[in-house]
């Protein structure tokens, strides 16, 4: 009967330490990498997220469970290896086990847990799921605490979630992202001439604040300068060059339906800034620097010279738009779905409704929304103005 009521006992013991094991594997895993690996179908990674959901109540709810079994598998052994035992020597019977259950299925096992989090938790998702359950009932039955703390912190945790769920998303649209969607268009290059003087360089750097431009010639990227490179003649005028062809080097080109995740990875590998985008044709279409594939994950950077500039204003008749925001931004601001409409930008919007160079004072319908061209710059639209317009029901 011993050895049966012994072996229940090491039972309880060995199910308390794989308990402690996977709860703490689990919070050491980020949701977003559970949620990641629930899409690539990884078993268990659907249920651990589902769990992290709502992260503060696994270690608690765990704790408990294992607790409950350590305790009893502990007792249980005590009291058969202790019966006939004298006093003193039940009290050290009492006190090897406690020790080695503290070691075998506390100490331990949280180390296991830290070093294999992501195998073992997707492991025990089955047992990690009841234990929460049950370790949650219990709970339950003690005293709450402070309502105002349970706000903050559930408050604190639907920010995080919030958070995670954005980058996520942007994580999973960079991957469809081509690099004609984040570069900035042929139009709005700052460059200067091959032939321009160190003296125009340092203005236009000084002007637009950026460290690197291109340099054009007969309407062609040449090169780059970067704006570093001139520093060494600040302390020795002797070295100071005479043109930028002087300061040149060559520019990286890519073409504009290259996928703008690929694009980062090389950029990352080849130490690479800023790249030159080129259309089918071969023509300069644009540029994209590493900064620009950056916030399409992690959304906008900006340092301590950069000036806030917004592309899309809130007026009391509707919105005034730069031309230049994404069409998917007017959508959210609007609320408007506009997916099968041609253009990246809303002046390639307005170019596709119009199918022709419009004029400035035009005005193009999109589902309930009339966009006005305010201003044009040359042949390309620079400014809309974009209000709702009564929507006609059918009978």
């Amino acid at each position: 009967m011993n050895p049966l009521v012994l072996a229940i006992a090491a039972s309880f013991l060995l199910f308390a330490a794989w308990l402690r094991a996977a709860g703490t594997a689990i919070t050491r895993i980020p949701r977003a990498d559970a949620l990641r690996d629930a899409s690539d179908e990884v078993a268990g990674a659907g249920t651990v997220a589902e769990l992290l959901d709502n992260r503060e109540v696994i270690t608690p709810a765990v704790g408990v469970v294992a607790s409950a079994f350590l305790v009893v598998g502990a007792v249980v052994a005590t009291a058969v290896l202790a019966r006939n035992a004298s006093l003193g020597g039940a009290l050290l019977v009492a006190a090897v086990i406690g020790l080695v259950s503290f070691l075998m299925a506390d100490l331990i096992p949280r180390r296991i847990g830290r070093l294999s989090p992501v195998s073992l938790a997707y492991r025990s998702h089955g047992v990690l799921r009841w234990s929460v359950r049950l370790g949650g009932w219990a709970n339950d039955l003690l005293p709450e605490v402070d309502n105002g703390v349970v706000e903050a912190v559930e408050s604190q945790d639907e920010e995080a979630d919030e958070q995670e769920r954005e980058l996520i998303d942007s994580v999973l649209e960079f991957g469809e992202t081509i690099v004609r969607e984040v570069m900035t268009p042929r139009p709005d290059m700052v460059t200067i001439s091959v032939t321009g003087s160190i003296q125009e360089l340092i203005d236009i750097s000084t002007s637009a604040g950026f460290s690197r431009v291109p340099v054009t010639s007969d309407g062609d990227i040449v090169g780059m300068v970067i704006v570093k490179d001139l520093l060494k003649m600040l302390t020795d005028e002797n070295e100071r060059p005479s043109s930028v062809a002087e300061v040149m080097r060559p520019v990286e080109f890519v073409p504009e339906t290259k996928l703008a995740a690929s694009l980062l990875g090389e950029m990352q590998d080849t130490h690479t800034h800023q790249v030159i985008v080129v259309d089918e044709y071969g023509d300069v279409a644009g540029l994209v620097t590493i900064e620009d594939l950056l916030e399409e994950l992690v959304g906008e950077i900006a340092d301590e010279t950069d000036s806030e500039e917004a592309l899309i204003t809130r007026t009391d008749g509707g919105w005034w738009v730069d031309a230049r925001l994404p069409v998917d931004e007017l959508c959210k601001a609007t609320g408007v779905e506009a997916s099968d409409y041609e253009g990246d930008t809303v002046g390639g919007l307005v170019l596709g409704l119009a199918e022709r160079v419009p004029e400035e004072g035009e005005t193009f319908t999109l589902e309930n929304l009339a966009l006005t061209v305010i201003r044009m710059q040359g042949r390309r639209v620079a400014e809309v103005m974009v209000a709702m317009t009564e929507r006609i029901e059918s009978g």
